[in-house]
């Protein structure tokens, strides 16, 4: 599988690009779908603006599907305040401490896109003697537009309007040694990893014994990604999101993540088994942990009433919902797992 791990980063960096907070993903949807499609797959855009992907396999009444999520956090236009300034709330779990001092770009619904900066309310600490203290909220942060505006009816007159979304610059990049560093690899890598996943599955023109499907959603970071189209037959559903890197878990990175159970309770025992013996099979690096805040697509899916087995894998992400770090062998170990899941 080393030999996809470059083009999955590729197609990260590229997806990564794209602005696509919940409820905003329209270009990502369309990149996702042509992505697949390119790869001879049969790809299919849900009526809620998932893609569907069919990869192929021979028993469809034991299907497995792998869930990822193209839709990031992010911020929408809450009021537009009498000095020029956006007060704005968050889009999913964006923290008002990791965004401060962000640039950011302002979507209008009719009139093209403004860049800004998220900024404290009287940012200058050479004037604010509270600087300091202010614990960091949205309420207490404001969007400073880069355009000449000194009053809400200039702000207006660009056609910026409250339910505009604020999209956060994702800064990516990746290092020499290997890291990948971006807000938003929750969950853009994983959609990289499982594009990487389907060129190896076309290239080596091959057919696993199950059928299985791939769901990119655009909805779970609100909540409900996972929860509708599921295709007949799937008995079982994999989470390919972020792993947890942080005190307390084993996970670093470098490695693939196999949670056992997070905010919503254990995951699958029959399914953590499975990938803990596809990880050993591979010799793929991998670490078992349990996440203390954290849901995913599959627990949506079975929480909308669908009969299935569930669990979740990914590559080790540190410092989550910020600007987060992973690593080019996390990419690979995750790969390692899907391929022994499969084969």
């Amino acid at each position: 599988m080393e030999n996809y791990v470059g083009f999955a980063l590729e197609k990260t960096m590229e997806l990564l690009a794209i602005d696509s907070p919940t409820g905003y993903t329209a270009e990502a949807e369309e990149f996702v779908l042509k992505e697949f499609s390119a790869l001879g797959f049969c790809a299919k855009r849900t009526t809620k603006g998932g893609i569907l992907i069919d990869l192929g396999g021979e028993d469809a009444e034991d299907g497995l599907l792998l869930e990822a999520h193209a839709d990031t956090l992010g911020g929408m236009v809450a009021e537009i305040k009498s000095n020029g300034r956006l007060r704005i709330v968050n889009v999913g779990g964006m923290n008002a401490n990791n965004a401060e001092a962000e640039n950011c770009r302002v979507v209008t619904k009719f009139d093209g896109i403004y860049e800004g900066t998220l900024q404290l309310c009287n940012a200058s600490l050479h004037v604010n003697s509270d600087y300091n203290s202010i614990s960091r909220k949205f309420d207490v942060m404001e969007v400073v537009l880069d355009e000449i505006v000194e009053s809400a009816e200039d702000v207006k007159k660009l056609g910026i309007g409250v339910g505009d979304f604020v999209c956060f610059e994702p800064r990516s990049r990746v290092t020499k040694s290997g890291y990948i560093k971006s807000r938003f690899l929750d969950d853009k890598l994983s959609v990289g990893i499982l594009l990487g996943l389907a060129k190896y599955l076309s290239d080596n023109k091959l057919q696993p014994s199950r059928r299985v499907y791939a769901h990119v959603t655009v909805y779970e970071e609100v909540g409900h990604g996972g929860s509708a189209s599921v295709p007949v037959g799937v008995t079982e559903a994999i989470s390919v999101d972020m792993g947890c890197v942080g005190s307390g878990l084993q996970c670093t990175e470098r490695q693939v993540s196999i949670c056992a159970k997070d905010s919503g309770g254990p995951y699958s025992y029959e399914v953590v088994k499975k990938l803990i013996a596809a990880a050993k099979k591979e010799n793929a690096d991998y670490a078992v942990d349990i996440y203390p805040h954290y849901g995913s697509d599959v627990e949506a899916t079975l929480s909308a009433g669908h009969d299935i087995r569930h669990g979740l894998i990914g590559p080790g992400v540190y410092a989550s919902h910020g600007y987060e770090r992973s690593h080019k062998d996390g990419v690979l170990n995750t790969l390692k797992v899907l391929r022994g899941y499969l084969f």
